[in-house]
């Protein structure tokens, strides 16, 4: 039977790998967007490594936070908590000085008509935030779809590849990138550029997407006929972990599960578990959004959790009446329109 506790421990038990690596970063790790989709997991994942390693360190979860979930989750595990409007030049500079910075404030929902709140917050404030914690390891989060859409035949775009964003959103994401990148090149800033594409948490991502539309009867697009993901768990503990590869110049990885997931597949999977039917639209193209992940598994190695595993937890999650987030992923975008 699936719980909230139980899908929380779960996110945040860390590997030894993660536990050997919390040893070897020196200094506190301040965590901005913390009250994000990813960020109060991935908070309290390093509270606990920390706590594994036998060491003491601080983990300082800084964010708006809207969300009263998390606010009560991050302080039950004793996860310190500032709250601050990052667009704030005085809040922001009030920030406390610290070795480490995970990087997680963005946006994404909402930037058709509002294209200059994304850019804001994903383009004008890295810019700040690089100068504020030029002296810190930062690893910034990034997205996947940077990149072009490829050739199914391509396995994935590499770090190696010309990035080609499509639309406003992955546009302002590549400006995160540039205004970090800025930071390492002038001030020698160590930055570890952590390119992601589609967590799943079960509350929320691909396959809960497409598990709801199952349940509620509504077709699934295939015009994009593939995708990858990863386990949130390991998706944390990848950037957690990537502190120690923060470089100047910039170091890049895409991160995400080794698979190539077809769209088809994965919802009859999910059909079956559920007991439903899967229905589609639309036309199979030939090409999608696809990262390669091979450097990703060969630095940190295969995710905990195998894409199969995933599908058959995301439908138990669903039948047990699992809850949730309302932020749907829109992967079946493929003109960048948010």
């Amino acid at each position: 039977m699936w719980t909230e506790e139980k899908l929380n421990e779960l996110l945040t038990t860390p590997s030894e790998a993660l536990i050997e690596d919390m040893k070897k970063i020196e200094g506190d790790i301040l965590v901005l967007g913390a009250g994000g989709k990813m960020g109060y997991t991935l908070c309290v994942l390093a509270k606990n490594a920390i706590k594994a390693a036998g060491i003491e360190k601080r983990v300082i979860a800084v964010s708006r936070f809207s969300d009263e979930y998390a606010i009560n989750y991050l302080k039950s595990e004793g996860v310190e908590i500032i709250a601050c409007d990052l667009l704030n030049l005085e809040q922001l500079n009030a920030l406390p000085e610290v070795e480490n910075v995970i990087y997680m404030a963005g946006r994404k929902f909402g930037t058709d008509g509002e294209e200059w709140k994304t850019w804001s917050l994903n383009s004008t404030l890295p810019a700040f935030v690089a100068e504020k914690f030029k002296k810190s390891r930062i690893v910034v989060f990034s997205s996947g779809n940077i990149y072009p859409i490829v050739p199914l035949s391509s396995g994935g775009c590499t770090e190696k590849d010309k990035v080609g964003p499509i639309g406003e959103y992955p546009m302002s994401v590549l400006a995160r990138e540039r205004a970090f990148e800025y930071a390492a090149n002038t001030y020698g800033t160590k930055i570890f550029m952590y390119r992601l594409n589609f967590a799943v948490d079960l509350r929320y991502g691909v396959l809960y997407d497409m598990a709801n539309n199952i349940l509620n009867g509504n077709p699934i697009r295939v015009e994009t006929p593939c995708l990858n993901c990863i386990w949130q768990g390991s998706a944390n503990e990848y950037a957690l972990r990537g502190i120690l590869l923060a470089d100047s110049p910039v170091y890049t990885m895409n991160v995400t599960g080794p698979e190539i997931l077809s769209i088809k597949k994965t919802a009859k999977q999910l059909a079956e578990y559920l007991g439903k039917e899967a229905t589609f639209e639309g036309e199979e193209g030939n090409d999608a959004y696809l990262n390669d992940a091979s450097k990703c598994m060969e630095v940190f190695g295969y995710p905990s959790v195998s894409a199969n595993e995933l599908i058959r937890w995301q439908a138990e999650w669903l039948l047990d009446g699992g809850r949730g987030l309302g932020k749907p992923t829109h992967f079946e975008e493929r003109k960048g329109s948010y």
